[in-house]
């Protein structure tokens, strides 16, 4: 098996997720979540962008169902013996096939808790899925069973999540070093790409965001590239990714030179940065870092300039996003943090009326004695010439 972690962290797993199950009186999970499935069993894929669910029983008993593709990659990356596969065909119907197994398994009639929260998911299979156990058992939404134990890491989990973010520096080293007046984005890219996978790392659950000049503003990856002007701007946000564990970070270069509103941006986003990895203490509310945030850089009259959130929760993730629930550091989240939490925090200053660009991020793990930051590059303006 390719796991990437001992048995027995796989056992720990599994028996916190039963307990949880029997706190709630369930009798089965319903798994859909890629991120559930990697974390509970080592199976590691992309194959759920096609029906795929693992049961979870409450004597501990585990079956996937999934297509052929899948198969040898199930036996080969995870523990889970019992792999079955439902058929392609034209009128393919694997939720059906789903309540056979589940039948076989004496679950009829029994009380299912259901992953429904997911990519892995899409709404016209959540249909089929409700149609196909209409009656056959008592289903609930158990979303967020599986995803609240991920949240606090293991030793091994904070050892890979290092690791991923010495790729994110080295990502940023590479990026730095190809940054100059008339530099092509896409080239820039390519490095950033090729440090972490040339150093054993993997493909990122999102696509990396460049952009140059009046893109430098924008949050997300768009299609198209440019060459650096003499005087430019560029924003890049990317991630280390190591066993699919991700460490983000976020930067905005300058070409040329330093306008003195870059810099005043520049100085204000390191104040906010600064101020919210403050904030990450065990048992305060995720709330009051988003606080953190909007005061500094209100304070620095950029209210109309900032978001409405600066950063989110970060883990063995799979794509669309490397976002990780509970998501988003905003006004009055209520979640509370706790030793072994990992979070990615983004300074994002967009001023569109002047053209002008700041952004500053970096992953932070969050100990008793404050937060322990995982990308090592000092917080200074990096100017390229």
């Amino acid at each position: 098996m390719a796991i990437h972690v001992g048995l027995d962290e796989y056992e720990r797993r599994r028996g916190a997720v039963l307990a949880a199950m029997a706190a709630e009186g369930l009798d089965a999970l319903l798994l859909f979540k890629p991120e559930s499935h990697y974390w509970l069993t080592g199976y590691d894929t992309f194959g759920y962008c096609f029906f795929q669910c693992l049961v979870l029983k409450a004597d501990g008993r585990t079956a996937l169902l999934t297509r052929s593709a899948d198969r040898l990659q199930a036996l080969h990356t995870s523990i889970v013996e019992d792999v079955r596969v439902w058929r392609d065909a034209a009128d393919a119907k694997p939720a059906n096939d789903l309540r056979g197994l589940l039948a076989e398994m004496g679950l009829e009639g029994e009380r299912l808790g259901v992953e429904w929260q997911t990519q892995g998911l899409t709404a016209a299979n959540g249909q089929a899925l409700a149609a196909a156990l209409d009656g056959f058992a008592r289903i609930g939404d158990a979303s967020l069973l599986v995803s609240t134990l991920r949240l606090v890491k293991s030793e091994a989990e904070l050892a890979f999540v290092r690791e991923a973010g010495r790729l994110a520096d080295a990502a940023f080293d590479a990026a730095v070093s190809k940054t100059a007046p008339g530099a092509d984005e896409g080239r820039i890219l390519a490095a950033m790409h090729e440090a972490v996978f040339a150093a054993g790392g993997d493909y990122p659950a999102n696509p990396f965001i460049v952009g140059s000049g009046r893109d430098a503003l924008l949050c997300r990856y768009k299609s198209g590239r440019r060459r650096l002007d003499a005087r430019d701007q560029l924003t890049l946000e990317w991630a280390g990714a190591w066993r699919q564990y991700h460490a983000a970070a976020m930067h905005t270069l300058l070409v040329g030179t330093a306008s003195d509103r870059h810099r005043r941006l520049f100085d204000a986003a390191r104040e906010a940065l600064l101020a919210c990895e403050a904030a990450l203490r065990p048992d305060a509310p995720m709330g009051d870092v988003f606080d953190a945030h909007a005061r500094t850089l209100d304070r620095h009259g950029l209210q109309a300039h900032r978001l409405n959130a600066c950063g989110y929760s970060l883990g063995a993730t799979y794509a669309p996003s490397w976002m990780d629930w509970p998501f988003m550091f905003y006004a009055g989240n209520p979640t509370s943090m706790q030793e072994g939490m990992v979070f990615f925090l983004h300074m994002i200053v967009a001023d569109g009326d002047t053209g002008t660009a700041m952004t500053l991020g970096r992953t932070s793990i969050v100990t008793a004695s404050g937060a322990e930051q995982v990308n090592r590059r000092a917080l200074e303006l990096v100017v390229c010439e």
